[in-house]
């Protein structure tokens, strides 16, 4: 009987093969791993990334925040629409820059006029929200602001349950509760309380919940979903033909105003270049924060940001605060950190 050779056999029964050396070709490296050398993982050790990328969306999100105020209570910038429509022709040109040179994520096209609708739809909500955030900022501090926009769960699980007749448990609704206790706490104790900032500013929350619930319900099919930053592609572009005409009905010539006073003050020039920067840094650092955490980190670590910034206006812009008013904020931070607790257990007991 012949004995059947195997590899090893033959490799051994030839000499070339016993003296030359077997190269190993490397794998030709994923997208995700040329991303995570691009950002500096080749250096950097993951966990330090991770960190990095935290402080930078909590940089950029605070910035845009206090540029805001400054330039439109400070400064004296008093186009709150103008200065939306700015944010979003520098997300669009920087959305550009981002998926079609830097490639950081796959270009996707829109399939259908039916989605090319969709999305315009939420590009109405999306100016509506920011537009309002923008002009409370006029009326009312960036602390008040923010607790007001800690609220944002409340009016997600109304429209959820509004639009889609979504029931969520009964410990979700009851995490609510704080939610909006301390909002009643922290408005009847703000020394700045202005009314129409106030509404302006529920206004501004109830659109941004208003907005995920909508884009959860319009872009449900897999050939429909788009990723963020293609989503932020096409949005943007749309939000601004939006503003367009609103901006010159209600603010007038507003851009031979800002050219006529870059002539004589150049600095600022300097300030909505840097706030349209910043502004696309904060949809940028949102999407890499999500991409290297998750989106239940992502709830908390606004939570975290809302009150930092809170602080930091506080420090810089000196508005007054009183002992009830940070009690009714921190009730209500509690109560989104209840009500997000309370959303992955009622999901994990569904499942």
């Amino acid at each position: 009987m012949v004995e059947a050779q195997t590899w090893t056999t033959r490799r051994g029964s030839n000499p070339r093969l016993e003296t030359e050396q077997v190269v190993d070709i490397p794998a030709t490296p994923t997208s995700e791993v040329r991303n995570y050398n691009s950002l500096g993982g080749g250096f950097l050790s993951p966990n330090l990334v991770t960190a990095l990328i935290i402080a930078s969306w909590y940089l950029s999100n605070i910035g845009v925040l206090l540029l805001n105020k400054y330039l439109l209570s400070f400064y004296g910038f008093r186009y709150p629409i103008f200065l939306t429509m700015l944010h979003m022709l520098s997300c669009a040109a920087y959305s550009f820059i981002a998926i079609h040179c830097l490639q950081l994520v796959p270009f996707q096209q829109i399939l259908s006029r039916r989605q090319f609708f969709k999305i315009a739809a939420l590009s109405a909500i999306f100016c509506f929200s920011v537009v309002c955030g923008n002009t409370s900022l006029r009326y009312i501090p960036i602390s008040f602001n923010q607790a007001i926009g800690a609220t944002t769960p409340f009016f997600t699980a109304v429209f959820a349950f509004l639009i889609t007749c979504k029931k969520e448990s009964v410990q979700v609704y009851f995490a609510l509760v704080p939610v909006v206790f301390g909002i009643v706490v922290a408005s009847n104790s703000e020394p700045l309380f202005h009314l129409f900032g106030f509404l302006i500013c529920i206004g501004s929350t109830a659109g941004r919940a208003l907005k995920s619930v909508v884009q959860g319900l319009l872009l449900t099919s897999e050939a429909e979903k788009l990723h963020s930053m293609n989503l932020l592609l096409y949005m943007a572009p749309m939000a601004a033909m939006i503003l367009l005409p609103f901006t010159l009905y209600i603010e007038g010539n507003v851009a031979a105003i800002t050219v006529e006073k870059a002539w004589g003050d150049r600095f600022i020039v300097f300030l909505l270049l840097g706030n349209a920067t910043v502004a696309y840094l904060v949809n940028l650092t949102n999407f890499l924060v999500t991409k290297h955490t998750s989106a239940l980190t992502l709830q908390v670590l606004g939570n975290a940001k809302a009150a930092l910034a809170a602080v930091v206006s506080v420090l810089i812009f000196r508005n007054p605060v009183t002992v009830m008013g940070m009690t009714g904020f921190g009730v209500t931070i509690m109560g989104v950190v209840l009500y997000t607790d309370a959303r992955k257990r009622s999901k994990v007991t569904a499942h």
